[in-house]
């Protein structure tokens, strides 16, 4: 349907991207990845006919039909949400009048071939307006809204009422509904809560449109595309499968590349050394000559260029107490609006917990009453003994002064650093020379980010709240952040709908919306496989297992007569034991985990204090004490927190192992009397 060939874009001197070729075939779903500042949206611009190459062409297919969502989009006329939606219908009018005119040319053909060409644009516009199905467009566009995120409520309400996420969401159900024969889609799950994503995810794997999308989303390429272009350094690569897919045949093509030049560059030096050897002698003149245009020739193979990213560790933070935040009773209302009421909730030193809920249930709102940014209408929040709270906001420009340079709004925070260290720090997050002294108001949102770390750094909180931290990082920038908070030893809570980055950091989740904030054990895999499709709250199925596993009498009494409904209540007693036995389960494997981290840690710590070297140099014997007699602490800590769980996953066991027994002797006397 697409053709690029040999296309490149220049910005000044710097080359975007030079000579890039692909094909896009119809049923593709082609994922494009690449670090910030790569060239992804203007390659998308290119592909849509809005921005020119510089060199090479871009052929499309007649009649081709693209779709395009932009990172940042804002409507230009105020409809109603359904309206705008059902927008499409304009493009059913206009083929509907171009197929009557067509008809009426056809009758009045003059030559075979005028006839044959008519019939073949009357083909494809009546196999357009077909997958656009006008006769049941509302029923549509109704579906594609409520999958993203909207209620009927909602579907007459105008444009201009709506927050710029919401708004996106509308373009991108306007878009889904068109089913154009391409749908270039440039981060679309950017304003999307966990609930439209996977909504998302099932649609994209569905649509008769190829789909060509850029997302720093790691899973949501994963499950939807079937080939990956990657787009850095100016040149692309195309690899076949999903995102796991080119991460494994990047690594393989990065190994032969170094092997192959390894090998390259000893077959120089073997001939370097020849020429200088017989650069003198008169008979070997013409071997030299010949080996010289050699070297000439010979096409260099270069390493691929790394693009620079930040490497950086939280310090080790300060000991706090136990009960790092709570809140009793804590209600939060903005007039009659009331978002939360009598909420009470504990988050412990170490825990890492991620907020989960649609967008506007007040996860924001949530995180900023912990951090004491909000206050609350009712109730109390407290923090525990020497808490100290590093805030990352989700709009970065709240918490940034944006008429200090970026050395001003660092040293802010930095108290007695020295200038030379604050400046060093600020290399490290990849601010120099003169970068250092730019208003942070002119900063990209990539690099607002980055300085908002680097503050956070200088800080050394023990307990991080940070709101959707992820936002404007790359894939490269994520990864870097997942390592440094995995390295953290203090507590986070966080929001964000990136579900590989909750994966690799939380140990609970906290639901929020419809009432209710939950805590349960897990990350985001956990929270889709157990809670996801329920009609329920996980509070309320969690109730209802609880109430199967109880052995109602009712449902006992149907089971002991009819061996069909036996069967059926005993699988709704393993499903419902399944969701009360896996927490706990994984509770067990992350405690035994830090349990193991902490036991080689005190050891490590032991040999230290045993060893005579260690007094008569530099090291800081009395925090390696102090951090030895730590570790005991926790690890009896942990260790108390592992035999509660074991005990609870035993009695639960055992609960259900004697409820069965129960059974099976009740139903064997039931059959005995009916024998007799």
């Amino acid at each position: 349907m697409i053709a690029v060939q040999n296309v490149s874009k220049f910005l000044g001197n710097k080359d975007l991207f030079r000579s890039v070729s692909f094909h896009i075939r119809p049923g593709d779903r082609i994922g494009v990845v690449g670090p910030n500042g790569a060239g992804k949206t203007t390659l998308f611009r290119i592909v849509l006919g809005d921005v020119e190459p510089d060199d090479g062409s871009v052929t499309r297919a007649k009649n081709l039909a693209l779709g395009y969502l932009p990172q940042q989009w804002r409507p230009s006329e105020d409809t109603t949400v359904l309206a705008h939606t059902q927008g499409v219908c304009a493009e059913v009018f206009q083929l509907r009048r171009e197929l009557e005119n067509l008809e009426v040319a056809l009758k009045e053909a003059r030559s075979k071939e005028a006839a044959e060409s008519l019939a073949g644009r009357h083909a494809a516009l009546l196999e357009r307006l077909e997958r656009l199905r006008p006769y049941d467009l509302e029923a549509r566009a109704q579906k594609v809204l409520m999958g993203l995120g909207f209620t009927e409520a909602d579907f007459q309400k105008t444009l201009s009422a709506l927050s710029g996420g919401w708004a996106m969401r509308v373009e991108l159900a306007r878009l889904l509904l068109a089913e154009p024969d391409v749908l270039l889609l440039d981060e679309p799950t950017n304003h999307l809560d966990l609930e439209s994503i996977l909504w998302l995810e099932g649609y994209l794997q569905e649509t008769r449109s190829a789909v060509l999308v850029v997302s720093h989303d790691r899973i949501f390429l994963n499950r939807v595309v079937r080939r990956i272009f990657e787009l850095e350094n100016g040149r692309l690569e195309i690899y076949q499968g999903n995102f796991d897919r080119y991460m494994q045949e990047k690594a393989v093509r990065q190994r032969i590349l170094e092997a192959a030049k390894e090998n390259q560059e000893a077959r120089i030096r073997h001939i370097e050394r020849f020429i200088a050897r017989n650069r003198v002698r008169k008979d070997r003149a013409r071997q030299v000559q010949s080996r010289l245009k050699m070297l000439e020739k010979m096409e260099r193979i270069e390493s691929p260029a790394t693009q620079e990213t930040v490497r950086f560790q939280f310090p080790e933070p300060d000991r706090c107490g136990r009960r790092v935040l709570e809140l009793v009773g804590m209600r939060k209302a903005y007039g009659a609006h009331v978002v939360y009421d009598g909420v009470d909730l504990v988050v412990e030193r170490g825990d890492r917990v991620a907020f989960l809920g649609p967008n506007g249930a007040g996860k924001s709102t949530l995180l900023k009453i912990l951090a004491g940014k909000e206050p609350v209408t009712d109730g109390w929040v407290r923090r525990g003994h020497n808490v100290k709270i590093g805030y990352y906001a989700q709009h970065l420009w709240e918490e940034l002064n944006l008429n200090n340079t970026v050395l001003e709004e660092l040293l802010s925070v930095s108290g007695a650093m020295p200038h030379t260290q604050v400046r060093t720090l600020l290399g490290a997050f990849l601010f120099r020379g003169d970068d250092v002294e730019k208003k942070v108001g002119v900063l990209s949102g990539g690099e607002k980010a980055r300085l908002s770390l680097c503050k956070l750094l200088v800080q050394a909180p023990n307990v991080l709240l940070l709101d959707e931290p992820t936002n404007h990082l790359d894939i490269p920038g994520r990864e870097m952040l997942e390592e440094a908070l995995a390295a953290y030893s203090g507590t986070v809570c966080f929001v964000s709908h990136d579900r590989h980055f909750i994966n690799a950091l939380a140990n609970k989740i906290l639901v929020v919306g419809r009432g209710l904030v939950e805590l349960l054990p897990g990350n985001a895999d956990d929270y889709e496989r157990l809670w996801k499709g329920s009609s329920q709250s996980p509070k309320e199925e969690a109730i209802e297992n609880r109430a199967r596993l109880q052995c109602e009498p009712r449902a006992l009494a149907k089971a002991k007569a009819d061996p069909k409904e036996r069967k059926r209540w005993e699988a709704e007693r393993r499903n419902a034991l399944y969701r009360l036995r896996k927490p706990l389960q994984d509770r067990l494997a992350t405690l035994e985990m830090d349990l193991d981290r902490l036991h080689g840690e005190r050891e490590r710590l032991s040999h230290l204090l045993a060893d005579p070297a260690t007094y008569q140099g530099r090291a800081d014997v009395a925090a390696l004490q102090r951090r030895f007699q730590e570790c005991g602490r926790e690890i009896a800590d942990l260790s108390t927190a592992w035999e509660q769980t074991a005990l609870e996953l035993e009695a639960l066991e055992e609960r259900f192992e004697r409820e069965n027994a129960s059974f099976e002797d009740s139903a064997g006397e039931s059959g005995d009397l009916e024998k007799r």
